[in-house]
Order: C-alpha cells, then structure tokens, then sequence
C-alpha cells in the first residue's frame, strides 16, 4: 500500500479533562463564511504547464483580489498537478507543508533498450534512504544530502519509456532520481514528464483550476452564490491534518493568540501519538487552528502531569478576541 510516513501513523484521542466549548465563540471549520475562507484558506491549484509557482500565487491574488499569498513547495514551469496555496493570513501555513511528504508521477525515457527485470530490479534499489546532489538548476546549495523514497512503483513499460509512481521526502529531486537511476543502467535515463499528484494531505481528488475559481469567484461576488467557492476553497485546518494535535479548553485559546506556551492545566484531549520536540497542531474544542508549536512532553507525560509546559508556540493563526472571556 502506498502511504507517506504520516498515514502509516494510527492515533487515538484521550480525554485528560472533559469539557465543553461555547457555541457563541469561534466557528466550526466547515461552517466557515466563504467571505473568511477567501482570506483565511487553502485552494488545491492544478498548476498548469507554463506558469512558475510564484506566478500562479500571484494569479489567485488577482482573482480573489487578496493582497498576500504562500505555495506549499516550487514546481517547474514545466511540471504540473498538485499546489495548495495559502491565502491571507492562513499563508504561514505552508511552511508546515513545505517538508510533508509528496507524491509525483514521472514518465522516463531511458537511453537504450533494457530487458524489464532489470529495470524492476533497479528501482527496488531506489526504495528507503538514498543520496542525492540536486541539479545544476537548482534553488539550494548543491551538496550531497540524504533523502527518503517512502515507496516507487512502475505503472507501465512501454519499451524504453517507464513510468512510474513515486512517494518521497521534501526536498528529493525526481529529475535527478531520473538521471542516477540510468546511471545504475549503465546507459543513462531522463526525465520527459512530470505531475506531482500529493504534498502531505492535498491530493488530486480537490483540485482546482485557475479557471475554475475565477469562476467560482464570480459567482460568489456578483450573484452571492458561494457553493462553488466554498467546494474549492477549504479551511486552514486542512493544511495541518498531517501533525499531531492538541485540544485545549475554551478559556486557554485567548493567552495563546498573546504568546503563552501551551501549559498542561489548559489540556481537554489529545492524540496518543504527541512525541517531544515534534510539531503539533493546537486545536480548539470545535477543532479550529489556534496555533503550531513544539512538543516539549510526549502524550503519555502530557497525561500522567497536572502542570508543565507542554507545547512552545511557533506561529499563532487564530486572531486575539476570538474566545475573549467577557467580564462582568
């Protein structure tokens, strides 16, 4: 079965504290105004051939006539298929996105005629730890580091092309797996097409055309029509499904949104799998983003304790006053 790292993961919730949520504060994350999403979601693009990344972010700006957005992770202009991109405030979201797992589909071409069972018995040497330089054309320091194939699979063979599947850390060049996998050939290998079809929990099945919400946001804008909207914009809370996460009462969400480390009395319930110094998700009993941050205690010290720090904050994504205790 081919799954990234996290789906091979089963977690359990337990209840440290039980407790209720008001219904007056905060929002359901499917219960979101399309008006929020547009400034606070993630769109699922189908990068076409042609534009860069950067470029189809400026694009969704223009379209949704928003001032800032992030992409999940740099696609060639040449390469298409999967790139969620942050909108508004959710756009520091990517960056827990940007080292999730991928997946891709590659069309090969290899240089000369091989018998099949070779080219199977290759690519099984490419599976688990490789080293890999990244290319002459590329965005970071060409040195030689370790990446992860998580599973590759050949979909077809049609004489000398081969196309396959891929599953692979952040960071893997496929275009070089291409060109080292020849190189264990003998005969040499290049990539002639490519389509990313996952990054973390984004997969082809919510893709969006550019087209597609221009028109969406046409509807919505000039006949208040937001089912389409809302079908192709989804929460920011569909960005962090791939980390482990932390419920917290009601009461604690306000010092979060001012800085204040996650303290284990504000705990209602968390997944079993919380390791120490591995990012978690804060969530608010209604299952909203409130903030990432590191575990500085696993689920089970989190479970046995009544005080410490559990969680340092990172990034905070929920706006202050949003649970804001009146007093009277």
């Amino acid at each position: 079965m081919n799954k990234l790292p996290f789906e091979t993961i089963k977690s359990e919730l337990r209840v440290k504290k039980e407790a209720k949520t008001d219904p007056a504060k905060g929002c359901k994350p499917e219960n979101m105004p399309a008006s929020k999403l547009i400034n606070y979601g993630i769109v699922n693009i189908d990068k076409p051939k042609g534009p860069t990344s950067h470029q189809v972010s400026d694009y969704i700006q223009r379209i949704l006539q928003i001032n800032k957005s992030g992409h999940s992770g740099t696609l060639d202009p040449n390469v298409t298929g999967v790139l969620p991109i942050a909108l508004g405030r959710a756009t520091r979201i990517v960056q827990f996105l940007l080292k999730a797992g991928k997946e891709y589909i590659c069309l090969m071409h290899i240089h000369k005629k091989v018998e099949e069972k070779m080219v199977k018995d290759v690519f099984n040497q490419f599976l688990g730890a490789i080293r890999q330089k990244p290319p002459l054309k590329s965005a970071v320091k060409r040195v030689e580091r370790t990446r992860h194939i998580y599973y590759i699979e050949i979909l077809e063979i049609d004489d000398q092309d081969v196309l396959f599947k891929v599953g692979c850390e952040a960071g893997t060049y496929i275009r070089k797996l291409c060109d080292d996998f020849g190189k264990k050939l003998k005969c040499g290998a290049h990539m002639q097409e490519l389509r990313r079809t996952r990054v973390a929990c984004f997969d082809e099945s919510t893709l969006c055309s550019l087209q597609d919400l221009a028109d969406a946001y046409h509807y919505f804008r000039n006949e208040n029509n937001d089912k389409l909207i809302k079908k192709f914009i989804q929460p920011i809370e569909n960005g962090i499904k791939h980390l482990p996460k932390i419920y917290v009462l009601d009461t604690t969400v306000e010092p979060l949104c001012h800085g204040s480390e996650l303290k284990i009395p504000g705990i209602s319930a968390l997944d079993d799998t919380v390791t120490k110094e591995d990012l978690v998700a804060v969530m608010t009993l209604k299952a909203e983003l409130v903030a990432v941050g590191t575990a500085k205690l696993n689920s089970l010290e989190i479970m046995e304790n009544d005080k410490g720090i559990a969680v340092t904050i990172h990034k905070v994504f929920m706006e202050p006053g949003t649970y804001l205790i009146n007093s009277e």
